[in-house]
């Protein structure tokens, strides 16, 4: 299967006869839009179709694209990754995808854990995880689940199924909407692109607010020319002043989401704060699993047995100088060529911070496609 963001010259796609002459006309668009704009994006995979198919470089130095915190592993804090990693050591089976196992933490990541004897696995979804729990029910095992409201539904749905006895869960989940919140409030950005594969779930109606305050919003996808639509709305929308939410890519996503997923989530978590990498603790931008499921919820269920290990490594990671700046990376202040490592010590074969870890890292993206 093709992945999204492949077909911009060479297949045909079902929902646009045309790409091709479709770009041209919508970068002739774009071009006339005579006054600088500053425009932000809010997804990994975004940010890989704008590095693959050079699009900053065919628009006008006057208009920007920057990239957000959109790249779930990206935004993953040191102290869940710690957390993970000192479970696994004191020897529990974690499971999580495979992105989560190269990212470091304060002195290693859960792919050093596992070379040193750690029983750290890889799993596609929960429900392998789920699988594997339950094949195996002498292991005590502890599923670090990452991501956006995307992904956050498989794991309600999960959860409403029921877990086995020897199955627990450590949380990281993010909800997108309060961190563009906090970036309204300390960046100098014009309008948002909102992520199309968020929006499938929730809707637009979450956007609203956004819309409300003077922040024109357009939901794209991933191909290159949904790109260029969102940022073509966007442009029309500062050209005449307004500021709603539009939706580019009306072929999957509804103004109401998907009200079964949505009610599955908050039957299943309630809201948090929660720690961002690069942004800090931000209200009521994650998930906890609810009281009634507490005797899964891993952070509560396994505290006592790494919390002291986390507190050491906490002061070990306050002295230590930071030469990665992935942190200002993801909230648009920089970009990879801003950083002394980038593509020096810092590969995709050697990571040194989140972003070039993931395929949706704005680092990893721009190593494969824009260092010329």
């Amino acid at each position: 299967m093709e992945r999204t963001g492949e077909n911009m010259t060479t297949k045909q796609d079902p929902f646009v006869k045309n790409p091709v002459e479709v770009q041209k006309k919508l970068i002739e668009n774009i071009s006339a839009y005579p006054k600088p704009a500053r425009i932000m994006h809010i997804c990994g995979t975004h940010e890989r179709t704008i590095a693959k198919y050079g699009i900053r470089s065919l628009l006008p130095g006057r208009i920007e694209v920057l990239s957000g915190p959109g790249c779930p592993v990206c935004v993953t804090p040191d102290d869940d990754i710690d957390a993970a990693i000192l479970l696994a050591k004191k020897g529990f089976t974690v499971v999580t995808f495979g992105d989560m196992l190269r990212v470091p933490g304060t002195e290693e990541s859960l792919f050093d854990a596992r070379a040193e004897g750690a029983d750290v696995r890889m799993v596609y979804s929960i429900d392998d995880a789920i699988k594997f729990a339950a094949e195996n029910p002498e292991k005590e095992v502890v599923f670090f689940s990452i991501g956006f409201e995307t992904t956050i539904p498989t794991t309600a749905a999960a959860v409403r199924r029921g877990l086995p006895a020897n199955f627990s869960i450590y949380t990281s989940l993010k909800l997108t909407p309060p961190a563009i919140n906090l970036l309204v409030q300390d960046i100098n950005v014009d309008a948002f692109i909102a992520p199309g594969h968020v929006a499938v779930i929730t809707g637009t109606v979450p956007y609203e607010d956004f819309a409300k305050k003077g922040y024109p919003i357009a939901v794209a996808g991933f191909e290159s020319y949904d790109i260029l639509l969102g940022i073509k709305m966007l442009l029309d929308q500062l050209a005449g002043g307004t500021s709603t939410v539009e939706n580019a890519y009306m072929r999957a996503v509804k103004t109401e989401g998907n009200p079964i997923a949505i009610k599955m989530m908050e039957d299943v978590f309630d809201i948090v704060d929660v720690e961002w990498r690069g942004l800090g603790i931000i209200p009521g931008s994650g998930y906890r699993l609810k009281e009634e499921y507490k005797e899964h919820d891993a952070a509560i269920k396994y505290k006592e047995v790494y919390e002291d290990d986390l507190n050491k490594l906490r002061e070990i990671r306050s002295k230590k100088k930071k030469n990665c700046i992935c942190a200002t990376i993801l909230t648009g202040k920089a970009t990879p060529a801003d950083c002394p490592m980038f593509e020096k010590a810092c590969k995709p074969t050697n990571p040194i911070g989140p972003c070039m870890v993931s395929d949706e890292g704005m680092c990893h993206s721009w190593y494969k496609y824009c260092r010329d």
